[in-house]
């Protein structure tokens, strides 16, 4: 059994794709393993919630398999991260939540490097925040392009697709939001100095 779930491993999205439509229940859990945690990742930078973030993944991996047989589509990865960002646009709706701060990504912190003693971990968790409130200053967009480039390490392609936007903008938006962030991090080391 584990050398077959091992050889999945090796297949295509778009080989796993066929394989679920074919009802292939490890198609769906390596496709699970492949990507839910990015999703997670992702769907929490609109959340401010990373166990809702997990709650709704999981959801939307059920509704795969519940849907596997009508399913048209061409790539998974698009598919998920769409979804994924629709059901967060529409928990928000929802429960009417601000997106405005990235508050509940302390979990990245919670898995500690053993060779940090506490002086370190604590610089690093007063860092992790520091930058965090900054990156919140960012417009919308670029906070959302900048997040998904550098947090879930999307391609430009792939960001451009999930948002429905060009390339280009894509490539704008990150270069905006670089230089931005560059601007304010300077104003907060000369608001330090003083």
């Amino acid at each position: 059994m584990w050398q077959m779930k091992e050889a999945y491993l090796l297949k295509t999205d778009e080989e796993l794709l066929f394989l679920l439509k074919s009802n292939d229940s490890i198609a769906l859990e390596t496709i699970f393993n492949r990507y839910y945690a990015p999703l997670c990742k992702f769907t929490s930078i609109y959340l401010n919630d990373y166990s809702k973030a997990e709650e709704l993944i999981a959801d939307l991996f059920i509704k795969l398999w519940d849907r596997r047989v009508q399913l048209d589509i061409k790539s998974i990865k698009k598919y998920l991260f769409i979804s994924a960002r629709n059901i967060a646009l529409n928990e928000i709706h929802k429960a009417k939540l601000q997106t405005s701060s990235l508050n509940d990504h302390d979990e990245c912190l919670a898995i500690s490097d053993d060779r940090m003693n506490p002086y370190e971990l604590l610089i690093s968790q007063e860092s992790y925040e520091e930058i965090l409130a900054v990156i919140n200053q960012l417009p919308p967009r670029q906070k959302e392009v900048l997040l998904m480039s550098r947090l879930d390490l999307l391609e430009k392609n792939n960001i451009a697709e999930i948002l429905g936007i060009s390339v280009r903008t894509v490539e704008t938006l990150l270069y905006q939001s670089i230089k931005n962030l560059r601007s304010l991090i300077s104003n907060v080391d000369r608001q330090l100095k003083f």
